[in-house]
Order: structure tokens, then C-alpha cells, then sequence
């Protein structure tokens, strides 16, 4: 009966830790993603760092859904610095990536 129990609560957690908690705004759904060659035109406007767990209960989430995650805080993020694009400055590490900030759109 223990066995049973451990692996229930094993599977609630895997399944915990795929879980998206991070929702885009309103105003954060039209900013962009972009790699930095399609931000040349351009006018960078600052920074953003973003953070969110990479682990849940000592377990490693997995990747995609903190890489979406960051991408949805930067873009939340942009909102609020003026921006309507974001570019990765770096890949995610323990749940942290930087961003730059972009104002493309006139």
C-alpha cells in the first residue's frame, strides 16, 4: 500500500511540475519574440531579467515550459518599458534569462 502511495505522489508531482502557472496580459499577447537579426531596424530600449522556477518539490520542470514561461514574463516585462519585441541575451539558467527590449513598430 506504501508502494501505491509513493508513486501517486510522485505522478502529481511530474504532473505539477509540467504545469504553465505564468499568463501573458493583455497588452504582453502583442509583443514579439525575435532572434536578434530581425530586430536591426529596431530602437533597442533597455533590459529585463525574468525569473521563474526551474524546479518544483527538487524536481527539474521541464525545459519548454520554463523557457515559455520566461518568454511570457519578458514579454509582460516589455509592456512596461515601452517595448512591443523582446530578444533572449542568454540561454535560461536555473530559471533565469535576460532579455533586451525592443521598440519596432512605429
Amino acid at each position: 500500500m506504501n508502494i501505491i502511495k509513493i508513486f501517486i505522489a510522485y505522478f502529481l508531482l511530474l504532473n505539477i511540475a509540467a504545469c504553465t502557472w505564468v499568463g501573458v496580459s493583455p497588452q504582453g499577447e502583442k509583443v514579439r519574440v525575435l532572434t536578434a537579426k530581425e530586430v536591426s531596424a529596431c530602437e533597442r530600449i533597455g533590459k529585463t531579467t525574468v525569473n521563474t522556477a526551474a524546479k518544483l518539490a527538487g524536481l527539474n520542470r521541464y525545459a519548454h515550459k520554463v523557457q515559455s514561461e520566461l518568454n511570457t514574463l519578458a514579454r509582460n516585462s516589455a509592456v512596461e518599458l515601452g517595448g512591443d519585441t523582446v530578444v533572449p541575451v542568454d540561454a535560461p539558467a536555473d530559471g533565469r534569462q535576460v532579455f533586451e527590449v525592443y521598440r519596432c513598430m512605429p
